[in-house]
């Protein structure tokens, strides 16, 4: 009998993949054994071996197209938080299993082996699929996803469609049950801004300067925010959104998709609104700051760095334009690196997607979800392949998914989990 989905959720977690330094071989040759005992033939890809990647596939009936499923084994590191548990024992207590990548994306990875080798042993697939453990997504994938693609490209011939992170968990709206399903991202952009101002002895300052400026421009960056756009997807989210809740609370939220009123609209409604209000702009989170060379010299030059994230047809001379009208002090503009994701949406899995998840859970609705960061998506998307983030999590209202992500006391309801196999089963049936 092969493990069950909550066993190999704790065994992944204890296997130490903090990025930096990654770290994935060892867990990467225990899924291999793993998959060789279930009578399927694993290929490790690796562009550094300590890095590796796992590909196999599960054969199908040959009565659907090849379908990609994939994730990385990954994490990022948990020291300096303050974990009520170890977060690298994996222990299973309170209905949760606890640990660094229980939500990210360890959980999900669990809930699709499990799936796929159940699957497997009832012959319950439809069609063939690849299915693929990365390394290094959480610093930008270049070992992982955008390895294979560009040097194994010919491992997902014939595939148009996969399931990846992240969506299909639920998410309460004013007591109506919603699930998200990913089908675009928003595109990474890391800019380098650049202030400079006078230098001299820090005895003889009389303010202005470099330093002053930053501390202008993050004030701004704080307190101005970016435009308002309405993209394609977030426009058939929201009208989902509205259809389920009908009434005045449907109308309040159709009016969300007036520019206008987008930022007033979401502020009532409350932690919800939140996470909606990336998925209306181009956004810039200031994160390091480089500066200074002594403690009595007033520098000339001062560096901030941002974590810019495009919305779907933008560009990053866009978000310099953006930056340009709400920062009120002189820069110069770097981009660093720009992961251009794509345009258009194939959905064509997405009704099959939705039913199973609506069969799942009767009362709830499935809705498009532009995701406001990125996936090694972006990277599969540049073989013409669509993923879907569906990682099926039916999570209790109240419970802190977003928050928990990259935070202390990670954690996975049992019964999430759980859930997530029983719904990909029925998907793989058909």
């Amino acid at each position: 009998m092969h493990p069950d989905v909550v066993s190999l959720l704790s065994r992944l977690i204890r296997f130490r993949t903090e990025n930096p330094p990654g770290g994935e071989a060892e867990a990467v040759a225990w899924a291999k054994r793993l998959l060789e005992a279930e009578g399927l033939e694993p290929k490790i890809y690796a562009k550094d071996p300590r890095r590796p990647n796992l590909v196999v596939r599960f054969p199908g009936r040959g009565e659907a197209p090849p379908l990609l499923v994939y994730g990385h084994l990954d994490v990022v590191p948990a020291a300096g938080q303050s974990w009520s548990v170890d977060p690298f024992s994996g222990v299973v207590q309170d209905g949760f299993v606890w640990g660094r990548g229980a939500l990210d994306m360890k959980g999900p990875l669990a809930i699709y082996l499990a799936a796929l080798l159940g699957a497997h042993a009832e012959s319950e697939l439809k069609g063939d699929v690849v299915f693929v453990l990365l390394a290094d997504e959480e610093a930008g994938g270049d070992l992982g996803a955008r390895f294979l693609v560009e040097e194994h490209p010919g491992l997902f011939a014939g595939i148009r469609h996969a399931l990846g992170e992240f969506g299909a968990f639920t998410l309460h709206v004013t007591g109506k049950r919603f699930y998200p399903i990913m089908v675009a991202e928003k595109q990474l952009a890391w800019l380098r801004l650049t202030f400079t101002g006078p230098a001299g002895h820090g005895s003889l300052w009389t303010g202005g300067g470099a330093m002053v400026r930053l501390g202008a421009a993050l004030t701004a960056l704080d307190r101005v925010p970016p435009p308002v756009h309405v993209t394609p997807v977030v426009r058939r989210m929201f009208a989902g959104l509205a259809e389920g809740l009908g009434g005045a609370k449907g109308a309040l939220l159709r009016l969300a998709l007036n520019p206008r009123l987008t930022r007033q609209v979401l502020g009532r409604l409350g932690e919800a609104g939140k996470v909606f209000l990336p998925l209306f702009g181009n956004t810039a989170a200031p994160t390091l700051v480089h500066g200074g060379e002594k403690v009595n010299v007033v520098p000339e030059r001062v560096v901030l760095e941002l974590d810019g994230r495009l919305l779907p047809g933008f560009a990053p001379e866009d978000l310099v334009r953006e930056l340009w009208a709400r920062i009120p002090v002189p820069f110069e503009a770097e981009v660093v690196r720009f992961d251009a994701g794509p345009r258009e949406v194939d959905w064509g899995l997405f009704p099959l997607l939705a039913r199973a998840l609506e069969e799942a859970d009767p009362g709830a609705q499935a809705i498009p979800l532009l995701l406001s960061g990125v996936t090694d998506g972006r990277h599969f998307a540049r073989l013409g392949i669509q993923t879907y983030g569906f990682t099926p999590m039916k999570l209790p209202e109240g419970f802190t998914f977003n928050r928990l992500i990259h935070a202390a006391d990670e954690r996975i309801p049992v019964e999430a989990l759980r859930f997530g196999v029983r719904v990909l089963r029925e998907f793989f049936r058909g």
